[in-house]
């Protein structure tokens, strides 16, 4: 029996896509047309102006030929004794009639005071036809134990470049180990959140897809995706029990589970590892390590 992680299906089409971003339109010192030149000179297919509780489905620079997904970023921040905890989600709407939303529509912070009093706003973001990622849980200030019973994110960001160089926060998929071991079905993005030019494309997704936003946005909800700062993954997948990872040359393979030891592989030139999983698995992920470093992350395969 063989199961193989959405993204590899067979004869897979691969669009670079970066789903967290700002500008000038909120809180970023570079302007939407800067923005997304930068993105199309890095040879990126698809983005998301994702600027603070202001929607967006507007190209600002049509010239490049690079597919805008509608979104925002919304936000709700609470207080707890000392310090902060805030709850941030990236929205990503169609660009037709299922998007409630219009273009340059502003909206106020929410106010929650937990992840109950949150979840109404990711309830009305759905509602009106967007996806939802929660977004650097390290820099919020909430372990998992504080987003752990949201419902409806299709994913949580396992990197944010902002909050690695500012912060050295939100690197290597903090908490998303703990929500899959729960039996949740929530994948990973490796995001920017890019609010000045040299935080931009560093990280980002390979979406198996079409270059359009519907089927972009089908493959997002599907997990048709890895995450990557670099690294290229070509294929991941479980077969009689055993899985197994093709990638570009690389450094480190690991094999993630929560409840299990990671199993990692080393050696320089490395393309390809595989893990007997002899049953005892619920679900499998891999990280993939260059030289340099730099990661790639598979989404899970649920066993």
């Amino acid at each position: 029996m063989m199961i193989r992680q959405a993204a590899f299906s067979a004869n897979p089409t691969f669009l670079k896509g970066a789903l967290h971003c700002h500008t000038t339109r909120s809180d970023s010192n570079t302007t939407p047309e800067e923005t997304i030149r930068f993105h199309a000179q890095n040879g990126y297919d698809f983005m998301a102006l994702t600027d603070h509780r202001c929607y967006n489905f507007k190209n600002y620079a049509p010239e490049e030929k690079i597919t805008i997904i509608p979104g925002m970023e919304f936000d709700a921040t609470f207080e707890n004794g000392h310090g902060f905890r805030c709850f941030h989600t990236v929205c990503l709407g169609y660009d037709d009639t299922r998007n409630g939303f219009t273009q340059d529509q502003t909206f106020e912070s929410g106010q929650a005071a937990n992840q109950h009093e949150y979840q109404p706003y990711l309830d009305w973001l759905h509602e009106n036809g967007n996806l939802t990622v929660y977004c650097h849980p390290e820099w919020s200030g909430t372990p998992a134990r504080y987003f752990d019973q949201l419902r409806g994110n299709f994913a949580m960001e396992i990197w944010n470049t902002g909050c690695v160089i500012a912060n050295e926060m939100d690197y290597n998929a903090p908490y998303w180990d703990e929500l899959l071991g729960q039996g949740q079905r929530i994948f990973g993005i490796a995001t920017d959140d890019g609010h000045c030019m040299d935080e931009h494309c560093h990280g980002w997704v390979m979406v198996n897809a079409e270059n359009n936003v519907s089927s972009i946005l089908k493959a997002l909800s599907e997990g048709a995706f890895y995450s990557s700062c670099g690294p290229v993954i070509h294929d991941f997948y479980v077969a009689d029990g055993v899985a197994h990872i093709h990638c570009e040359p690389c450094s480190r393979i690991q094999f993630i589970s929560e409840r299990h030891p990671t199993r990692m592989q080393t050696g320089e030139g490395l393309t390809h590892a595989e893990l007997d999983l002899h049953g005892q698995y619920d679900y499998i992920r891999v990280s993939v390590v260059d030289s340099e470093g730099r990661r790639a992350w598979t989404n899970p395969i649920f066993l």
